[in-house]
């Protein structure tokens, strides 16, 4: 049967992979629950850890920690280097939201930014453990390397204006000097 066609083309096939790979670029940035794309938070819970990191580096003529990423690292580092915090973050974000609903009657993702302030300040004086655990992290997010779930497109590194590393592998071929 030598003559016979491929019963998928190719065209159909790279259409599919493509769909298939923009579908998993989305959830694995953070846009799922757990189950469709966090390895550790709840939707809920990653919305609000979120919104928090968003509190600490917020968007200004440079993206922020939501922008950067910042909640994805922190959720894949919690399911592998960080497992010993896992229980901190279940608890402290059980309290930051229920702190916002006791006093504003809302999650904390769904208040503004003055009344999440409010309410970070306030979880703050309470627990200030878990706040500078969040803190810390979101620092780590913002600013570490891409390949560990945060920074993406290198936002901080572009906003402090440090030089960008090659690609792997194409410094030989991009490096006028190496030929």
């Amino acid at each position: 049967m030598p003559n016979q066609k491929p019963s998928l083309k190719r065209r159909t096939f790279l259409s599919a992979g493509l769909a298939a790979a923009a579908g998993g670029a989305a959830i694995s940035c953070g846009g799922g629950g757990t189950g469709e794309g966090w390895r550790f938070f709840t939707a809920e819970e990653a919305r609000t850890v979120d919104a928090i990191c968003e509190r600490i580096i917020p968007a200004d003529r440079d993206p922020g920690a939501h922008a950067a990423g910042v909640v994805n690292y922190i959720d894949i580092q919690l399911a592998k280097r960080f497992k010993k915090h896992q229980a901190a973050y279940r608890k402290g974000v059980a309290g930051v939201d229920a702190v916002s609903r006791a006093r504003f009657g809302k999650r904390f993702a769904e208040l503004p930014p003055d009344q999440q302030t409010q309410a970070l300040t306030e979880v703050g004086a309470k627990s200030g453990a878990f706040f500078n655990l969040v803190l810390n992290h979101a620092m780590q997010g913002f600013y570490g390397d891409p390949r560990h779930g945060g920074n993406r497109n290198m936002a901080s590194w572009r906003m402090l204006g440090l030089p960008l590393p090659p690609v792997r592998g194409r410094q030989h071929y991009d490096d006028p000097k190496a030929g």
